[in-house]
C-alpha cells in the first residue's frame, strides 16, 4: 500500500508478533507460562501455538515445539527453511536445538530470556543460515511474563 511516498507493509514483524502475543495471552489465561508463537510462510500464518507444559504435563511442550510440529505437518515436511517463527520469548536451548534441526529461515523474538535463553547458553545451536531478530514488542512481552510470575508468588 502506498500512502504519500512511503510504502506501508500491512504484514511486518510487529504484526505477526502481535499474533504470537495473542497466543501468549491464551497461555496466561490457562495458567501456562505465557509464551506464544506463530510460524509464517509466504506472508501467511501456517501454525499457532502457546505453551502447553502444564496442560499436557510435558516439559517439552513449549510454544516453539508445538509450532514446529504444526508447521511441519501443514507443509508436509520437516524443514522450515522458508518460514519465520515469531515467539514472544527468546527460545531456550531445547527449542533452539529443534529450530536448528528444522532449518528455520528466520526467528523473531520479543523479550530476551537471561536465565534460559539460547543466546547465553548455546548461541551456535541454530542453523548457520537462520536470521535472528530480537526485541520486537519486547516491553509488552516482558511485562506479560513478569505479571504471570508476580501472580504466582
Amino acid at each position: 500500500m502506498l500512502f504519500g511516498t512511503k510504502m506501508i507493509e500491512p504484514f511486518n514483524d510487529e504484526y505477526f508478533m502481535r499474533k504470537a502475543f495473542a497466543e501468549a495471552v491464551t497461555a496466561f489465561d490457562k495458567g501456562e507460562i505465557p509464551v506464544g508463537a506463530v510460524v509464517v510462510s509466504n506472508g501467511k500464518i501456517i501454525a499457532r501455538a502457546h505453551n502447553l507444559t502444564e496442560t499436557l504435563n510435558d516439559v517439552t511442550a513449549h510454544a516453539e515445539m508445538q509450532a514446529i510440529t504444526a508447521a511441519a505437518n501443514f507443509l508436509g515436511g520437516k524443514y522450515l527453511n522458508d518460514c519465520t517463527l515469531y515467539v514472544t520469548l527468546e527460545p531456550c536451548v531445547m527449542c533452539a536445538g529443534a529450530l536448528g534441526w528444522s532449518q528455520i529461515g528466520k526467528i523473531v523474538f520479543g523479550a530476551t530470556d537471561e536465565k534460559r535463553g539460547f543466546n547465553r547458553f548455546a548461541p551456535r545451536s541454530l542453523h548457520p543460515k537462520t536470521e535472528i531478530t530480537g526485541g520486537v514488542l519486547e516491553v509488552e512481552c516482558a511485562e506479560l511474563m513478569q505479571e504471570f510470575f508476580k501472580q504466582k508468588r
